[in-house]
Order: C-alpha cells, then structure tokens, then sequence
C-alpha cells in the first residue's frame, strides 16, 4: 500500500511516501480502507521525538481515520466489510497510524459513522472531539446554564468544545485571534468572542458574569497565569488543563481552595475504550444533526504529509496564526 512513514524521529524531512506491506488484521482488528486522516499536535511530537515511544518500523503517523471496513481479524463482531467507520487512538503506542491506504485499528476503537456525514468530517473531529467531550462533561462536569470559557475557540479542541458547550445549554465565551475567527467563532455558536491581542479578556468576563466569575475554564493553550484565572473563576468552578508538558505555572493556593474551585488534568490516551465509545456516541448524534462540525484548515494528499507537519508545527509552537480549524489528509 501506499503511505506517509518514517525509519527515525526528526524534522518533517523525515516523513517519506512510498509502498509499504499492506496490514493484516489481527485478533479483535478491522481493516479499513482510509478515505481521510487528520493530524494533530500529537502527531508531530511523535514524529519529533519530544514524546519517547518505541516506534515500529516502518513508522505510519496519524490518529485519526474514517473510512470503509475491508476486511476483518479473528474475533472482530462489531463490523463488517462495506462498513463506514471513523475513529481515533492510532499511531501511537505501538499502534501503526493513519496516513496510508489501509490502517488496522481494534475494534474497540472504531465507531459507526453516521448516514451523511463526510469522511472529512469524521476524520476531522476525531481525536478533537473525543478529547473535548472527556474534558468538558468527564472531567469538567458541565451542566445546563453555566457558562463556558475557552482560549482558542476556532482551534482543533477549541471549535469542538464550542460546539458541545453550547448543545446542552451552556454559555460560551471564546478568545480568538483575528476578525476572520471571531466571525467562525460566532457561528459555530459562541455567545461572546474575544481579541486575545486587542480586547481586555479578564475586563470583559468579568463584566460579562456580574462580577460572578467562570464556572468551566477549558484551557486548550499551555498555562501561564493560573493567578488570573483563579480570579476569574466562578465559586465551585472548574479549571480543565489538556497542553502544557512544560508549563510551570504558580498556583495561589488560598484563592484557589477559598473558592472551592477544583482543577483537573487529563490526557485522551489515559481514557479507557468504553469512556471514549460514550464520547463517540453522542459525537455521533451531534453530526448526524448537524450539531457538530469541523473547522478544516488545510487539506494535503498523504504524499504532502510532510508539509501538513510544517504547518501544524508552524501554529501550535509557531503561533503563526495561520491555521483555523484541523488539517485533513486524504489518500494520494
């Protein structure tokens, strides 16, 4: 089969396309024939060495995958060939990824793609949308009527956790980077949108709550000042942190305990499969009504993967500002 892949961690240079050995599947796995792959963040660390793995060789990069089931293992029930399927959780772990013709995850974590929603729109939402959905209602426990801030809201995560926030009542409040992302972030349904270069954001949340504060801060963005946060925190408020391996931010212990605020951690690839499945399936209920949908940036040919990996790289350690939304690839 044809695929993006790597012998060795470095610069993108190191991505090649060519033939590889076609995958068979194994005990509890499905073949599918990816029709579109997406990359994230995580994709590039791999690829960079920043996260340690032991990686196969040949190495296919990529999470994220929707396509058709061609073929079967031993002991996997749940599809069948001809099937339309999307998911996450590729590419890492030992796991090959997604960049290539065929890919072989288990079973556990594919998921039933919806009766008209694109290939590109699974893809495109998969790892995104599983990790918004944890850290939102798992982790953050949102409910009906409280309100919702997110730095980045025209992000991977970002547009994603906009969209969930606001489908079950909350209000949303985003900061965004350009007059261009404000207008997205508007119509993916945020109530209020922030210039984070021009607009005073801690003036205009406090204005906005009554002096009340946030009761979910989703922080999509390595944290740095978790003093102004813990100010702008509603009582009972929770603070949810998914970047930042590096980040060394000082905690004001007595306004965080005082307020009875709670801030809680956590990584996708920690959950279990049946967490994410219970993400994936009311995921699967918002596309189908067309509640959820993605912001796509950039779409490359999986020979271009390299320059997909430039780009990525470019706006999250960059901040080149240049990206909304995800990068898809496709087959070619």
């Amino acid at each position: 089969m044809l695929a993006a892949f790597l012998e060795t961690t470095g610069t993108p240079d190191v991505i090649q396309y060519g033939e590889i050995p076609t995958p068979d599947p194994q005990r509890n796995q499905v073949r599918v024939r990816v029709a579109a792959a997406s990359l994230n963040p995580i994709d590039t660390y791999i690829r960079g060495g920043a996260v340690k793995v032991d990686l196969p060789k040949p190495f296919v990069p990529g999470c994220d995958f929707a396509g058709t089931v061609d073929a079967v293992g031993d002991g996997a029930t749940r599809y069948k060939p001809g099937d339309r399927v999307w998911g996450s959780n590729q590419g890492l772990l030992g796991r090959q990824g997604t960049f290539a013709e065929f890919c072989c995850p288990n079973q556990e974590f594919v998921y039933p793609l919806p009766e008209g929603v694109e290939d590109k729109t699974a893809a495109a939402l998969a790892l995104v949308g599983i990790t918004s959905h944890l850290g939102l209602f798992r982790r953050g426990e949102l409910q009906y009527g409280e309100t919702v801030f997110v730095n980045g809201g025209t992000g991977g995560v970002g547009m994603a956790v906009v969209q969930m926030a606001k489908a079950v009542g909350a209000r949303v409040i985003c900061t965004v980077g350009s007059e261009d992302k404000a207008i997205a972030a508007a119509k993916l349904g945020a109530d209020h949108v922030f210039n984070y270069k021009t607009d005073d954001v801690p003036a205009k949340l406090r204005d906005l709550t009554d002096g009340k504060g946030v009761d979910v801060w989703f922080e999509t963005l390595p944290p740095t000042n978790l003093e102004e946060t813990i100010d702008l925190m509603a009582m009972r408020g929770r603070i949810v942190l998914m970047a930042g391996r590096a980040a060394r931010p000082t905690l004001p212990n007595g306004a965080f305990y005082t307020k009875n605020l709670s801030l809680v951690g956590f990584a996708m690839f920690n959950a279990t499969a049946d967490e994410q499945r219970i993400c994936a399936e009311k995921m699967n209920w918002w596309m189908a009504d067309g509640k959820l949908k993605p912001l796509i940036g950039a779409v490359f040919p999986f020979r271009e993967a390299a320059e997909a990996h430039r780009l990525q790289e470019a706006n999250t350690g960059g901040k080149a500002g240049t990206l909304m939304g995800k990068i898809v690839l496709v087959p070619g």
